[in-house]
């Protein structure tokens, strides 16, 4: 019989193994378990980058902590940098919210000597570029726009630390728009630009620009509950995604020689939609991509698991996609993978927000929807709007507020709240 062996051991040699199941269980409740980066999987876009992303020891369960460093190459770096490093740092599954996870970023760290108490640092949230390891900041650079508006950083006295994002870099797969997944990686990043140079402050200013607009905004929220080590002086975001959950009005009137023409020429942005059907893919086995997409949009979907979005929206472009001839009858951009709320989990906040965005930007009115509501909350809010700016036209004209914004956080001045834009 099965259990005769069991019976011919000794009482004392069962209470051992029954101690040691025991210990083992206790230990994967409490978080010991262990935890690996994710084989590289063409799903999603692993590979294509240097041995320096990929984690192969257990991944240790505090979150923001530095694993390894290497110098950045000049060819991808910042100009007004004068110290600058790939990291690769801890952090949290932010889907699921428990697991760690190993996410690559970069720091930056200005010229000159630091001022007494050390940096202060911004943990800059970046806008989306795609999921594949590739399309990481710290691995291909960064657009001349954003490499304008983190030197002006830098040149201000600031340290930088950029966070790739969950899954872009090392393996596993990109959550696009979850808020929290982001959160945690900005808020982790800077926990570990601590552990690269003791000469950055725990003095903490999180900025960020379209979907790292959001991030950082959510990052504002979760911080008291899950970096309370971190003391965040507030929060820049340009371009914000956000949904007031209700309808706005637009901050300019609809040209009306061109009502009728989105329909009939290629949308660049429809490109943002794959890169949301392959995290919807990695979350939820139920969801299929051709149940979204016609037939002439679906191949790029599949390409869009390797290519970065500037290729994607190019190839967006050569087949004339417009919506409709992107998604199926009866279905829509919001089904394309796109299944994490763009609202916030909270709108009071503990720390200032300044919020930028140009009047055609077409998320201008919902920016300023989030400053209204976020003051509704009892928030400090300040809100600036830019006449004739789109999207990313936006991010550099606001550092002539934000950049005052932060000196004033930095000197412990108060914050006088703008709910409305002075502009309008």
């Amino acid at each position: 019989m099965n259990t005769l062996p069991l019976l011919s051991f000794s009482r004392r040699h069962v209470a051992g193994i029954a101690a040691s199941l025991l210990a083992s269980l206790f230990l994967a409740s409490s978080g010991f378990a262990q935890h690996r980066a994710p084989a590289p999987d063409p799903r999603y876009g692993d590979g294509r980058v240097s041995a320096f992303y990929a984690w192969e020891a257990e991944i240790p369960v505090a979150p923001g902590r530095l694993l390894r460093s290497e110098p950045l190459e000049r060819t991808i770096g910042l100009a007004s940098a004068e110290r600058q490093w790939r990291i690769l740092f801890t952090s949290t599954d932010g889907v699921g919210g428990k697991e760690p996870i190993v996410v690559s970023g970069a720091l930056f760290i200005p010229k000159g000597n630091p001022p007494a108490g050390g940096w202060p640092l911004v943990a800059w949230g970046h806008g989306t570029l795609g999921g594949a390891d590739i399309c990481a900041p710290s691995w291909q650079g960064r657009s001349y726009r954003d490499v304008r508006y983190l030197n002006r950083w830098l040149e201000e006295g600031f340290a930088v630390v950029a966070s790739d994002y969950q899954g872009i870099g090392v393996p596993g797969p990109n959550p696009q728009f979850n808020n929290r997944s982001n959160a945690y990686t900005i808020l982790d990043s800077a926990r570990a630009a601590r552990g690269v140079i003791p000469d950055i402050a725990n003095k903490v200013l999180l900025v960020g620009q379209s979907q790292g607009g959001s991030a950082v905004v959510a990052a504002l929220g979760y911080a008291p509950s899950y970096a309370s080590d971190i003391h965040i002086l507030g929060a820049v975001g340009t371009g914000i995604v956000y949904a007031p959950g209700r309808p706005v009005e637009p901050l300019k009137p609809k040209n009306s020689s061109g009502e009728g023409q989105e329909d009939r020429k290629g949308d660049p942005t429809i490109a943002y939609g794959f890169f949301h059907a392959i995290a919807a893919e990695s979350q939820d086995a139920a969801y299929k991509a051709s149940d979204v997409y016609t037939d002439l949009a679906l191949p790029l979907v599949d390409q869009a698991r390797s290519a970065c979005l500037a290729t994607l929206q190019g190839d967006v472009a050569g087949l004339g996609l417009t919506r409709a001839t992107t998604f199926k009858a009866g279905s829509s951009s919001s089904s394309a993978g796109d299944d994490v709320s763009r609202a916030f989990h909270t709108l009071k906040f503990a720390s200032p927000l300044f919020i930028g965005a140009g009047t055609d930007d077409a998320l201008a009115p919902v920016n300023v929807a989030l400053a209204k509501d976020a003051c509704a909350a009892g928030s400090k809010v300040e809100i600036h709007v830019y006449p004739d700016r789109d999207h990313g036209g936006a991010v550099n004209e606001s550092l002539r507020h934000s950049i005052p914004f932060a000196k004033k956080l930095l000197a412990g001045k108060p914050i006088v709240p703008v709910c409305k834009p002075p502009e309008l």
